[in-house]
Order: C-alpha cells, then sequence, then structure tokens
C-alpha cells in the first residue's frame, strides 16, 4: 500500500502484445492505448500498463445508519462511515451526485499532475471509521469497481479492525472482480433500475439488462449478503407490470426472503423536469412484490439514491495535516514524468510529447 499519492497497478488488467491494455473491472472493458483513460476516466495505460489514477482520492464522506443505503437486513442498528471517490461507468440522467461521483474536472486535474483533492491512505481510513465509532465501512456514491483496488485494500484492514464492508452498487461489473471482493465485502446493496433494455442502454449503451441481473446472482452465489433497490422514475420505469417483474425476477433468483426496496425519485440533472414520484405508485410496487411472494418488501418515500448530506469537506474528518491533505497530486512512480500529466492529450497540450504529437 503506497504512502504517498501515486498510481496504482489496475486490479484486473490484460496487457496485449501491441502495448494496449483491456481492463477487465467493469463490463465496459475498454480497450486502451497509451495515455488513454476508461469511460470511467480514473484508469490509465502508461507504457503498457493500466493505473488507478483515484487509488485514495476521497470525494466524500459521511457517517449514518446502515439503512440509509438502504439496508434493513444485515445489522440493521448499525452505523458505518459511507464513501466514495471520483470515477462511475454509468452516467444515469437522474444522478444526484455529478460532483462527487462522476468528477470529470477532478479527474482531469488528477491527470494533469494539479489535483488538490484529499489523499488518504487505507490504514488512514480505517482509523478514521474507529475513531467516528461505526460499525462499518460502506463504499458508495459512484460505482466501487472503478477504485477496486482501493476498496479492497481498506476492506482487508476494516475486516482486521472488527468493522464490516458495504458495496452499494449498479452491478455492471465483471465476474471477475465479483470473485476478487467476495472475500472482503459483506454485503451489496445493487440497484436493479428497470427491466427494459433501453432504459439500460439510454444510461450506459453497453450495457443490458441481463449483464446487471447476472452479476447480482453472482454475488448472491459467492455468498454476499445481497439487498436491491428499484428507484421509481416517472414516465420511465413506473409501469406496474415491470415492477411486478422485477420482484418476480427477485424471488425466483434471490429468494423470497431476499430484501426489495423501492425508492422515490426526486427531480436531478437532466430529468429535473419530472417530478417526484407519486407514492400511490410506490406503494403499489411495494404490495405487489408482497403479493408474488417476497417477504421483506419495503417502501421508501424519503430515500432517493444513495446521497451524501454532509456539507463538511473531506479534510475535517480526518486527523492528518491540512497542508499535506490538501497538497498538489502528482504521481511519484517512474511512470510518470516530473510534471505528472497522466493523459496523452494533456502531454499534447503541454507540448511534452515533441515531434511524437504530430
Amino acid at each position: 500500500m503506497p504512502d504517498t499519492y501515486r498510481l496504482v497497478e489496475t486490479a484486473l488488467q490484460e496487457p496485449l502484445d501491441n502495448g494496449d491494455v483491456v481492463c477487465n473491472l467493469c463490463l465496459w472493458r475498454c480497450r486502451l492505448r497509451h495515455g488513454q483513460r476508461g469511460f470511467c476516466q480514473a484508469h490509465v495505460n502508461r507504457g503498457g500498463t493500466l493505473y488507478n489514477l483515484s487509488y485514495g482520492i476521497v470525494s466524500a464522506i459521511e457517517v449514518e445508519s446502515i439503512r440509509n443505503k438502504p439496508v434493513y437486513h444485515y445489522r440493521p442498528d448499525s452505523t458505518v462511515m459511507s464513501i466514495g471517490s471520483y470515477g462511475c461507468n454509468f452516467r444515469c440522467k437522474g444522478c444526484h451526485n455529478l460532483e462527487i461521483s462522476w468528477g470529470v474536472e477532478a479527474l482531469d486535474r488528477l491527470a494533469r499532475g494539479q489535483s488538490t483533492d484529499a489523499w488518504v491512505t487505507p490504514e488512514a481510513m480505517v482509523e478514521t471509521a474507529l475513531k467516528h465509532g461505526v460499525d462499518g465501512i460502506a463504499f458508495t456514491y459512484s460505482e466501487p469497481a472503478v477504485w477496486l483496488e482501493y476498496v479492497l485494500d481498506v476492506s482487508r484492514l476494516a475486516h482486521d479492525a472488527g468493522l464490516f464492508t458495504v458495496y452499494v452498487s449498479n452491478s455492471f461489473v465483471t465476474d471477475e472482480a465479483l470473485e476478487l471482493m467476495a472475500p472482503h465485502i459483506d454485503v451489496l446493496c445493487s440497484d436493479i433500475k428497470s427491466l427494459s433494455a433501453e432504459f439500460y442502454r439510454d444510461i450506459c449503451p453497453v450495457s443490458t439488462v441481463e449483464h446487471v441481473l447476472d452479476s447480482i446472482r453472482r454475488a448472491h452465489e459467492l455468498g454476499i449478503h445481497v439487498e436491491t433497490r428499484t428507484n421509481v422514475i416517472p414516465t420511465k420505469n413506473d409501469d406496474l407490470e415491470e415492477l411486478r417483474r422485477i420482484a418476480e425476477w427477485i424471488r425466483d433468483h434471490l429468494g423470497v426472503d431476499s430484501p426489495w426496496h423501492v425508492t422515490k425519485f426526486f427531480p436531478a440533472y437532466k430529468l429535473a423536469h419530472l417530478p417526484p414520484t407519486d407514492n400511490a405508485i410506490i406503494d403499489a410496487a411495494a404490495a405487489a412484490g408482497r403479493e408474488l411472494g417476497l417477504q421483506h418488501v419495503y417502501a421508501h418515500t424519503d430515500i432517493s439514491c444513495d446521497c451524501a448530506s454532509e456539507n463538511a469537506p473531506v479534510s475535517a474528518w480526518f486527523e492528518l495535516d491540512p497542508a499535506e491533505l490538501s497538497a498538489v497530486k502528482k504521481c511519484a512512480a517512474a511512470c510518470c514524468g516530473d510534471e505528472g500529466i497522466l493523459v496523452k492529450k494533456f502531454e499534447r497540450e503541454a507540448d511534452l510529447l515533441g515531434e511524437k504529437a504530430s
């Protein structure tokens, strides 16, 4: 584990003979040339090796009840420290977490060697969780697979310290990633956003409903406690028959005891023109789930996406030197030049490529 900011090799990568690398963290399976980033913007090919540039970079922290995830059937009276970083493999039009999840500008600053965002070692993260008296750590706000290397390092230390771990996911992840994280993750809270192929293509062009459902089922088979959530969006996925089919899938593949959370949409981003979900359809979906045999269905009219609401800056959570925490982050590894610029297009802009730029 590094003790200062640097690129960390991506856990699941497939180098090719021509110097390209395939990232196998999520189901985009991005194939990247030198100096290119993946769709998530958080992994970059440097000289034929793929690196995570957001390792240890923290975008948001909050201490809260595990029920806010929402998770109701794993230590329901416990508290968690929710943490997130920049980069996501979906582009949800109703996202409430743009600045702390997609973080396009924040990731560009990292790629230019100009970031002053907080960098926290796994050891310091776990120590902070213990200091705040929580029972677990939740990886959330964007898809945790995007910084899986850090998630794994923190999770190992968390388990050693007696803390449990929660992984809040869109489940557009590979079987390889699931198998890597399964020994270290106690709870998966996963979205089932819709059973419509069109809905998923709209937020992630290469995704399918089957991809997501297969990942959720695989996590269940690997022994992770799974709870699912459907955020009901007016005119997008609020057809009661479709919601009934989601309940049927949960019943048939996860079991009648598997919890299903039906949550309320609140206007945001490109869906700001839509109204909040009518409580009646949330109640109707929950009733349908119970009629179909699900034993634990929850209708939430006050919970939407898993958002960070605490306004305290990340630096306020740590007993670390503020100057060091907010120092400019330039990769200290040999793969990067003195400027700390990681992406080829930014090297070109800075005229660092010479004749190679043409």
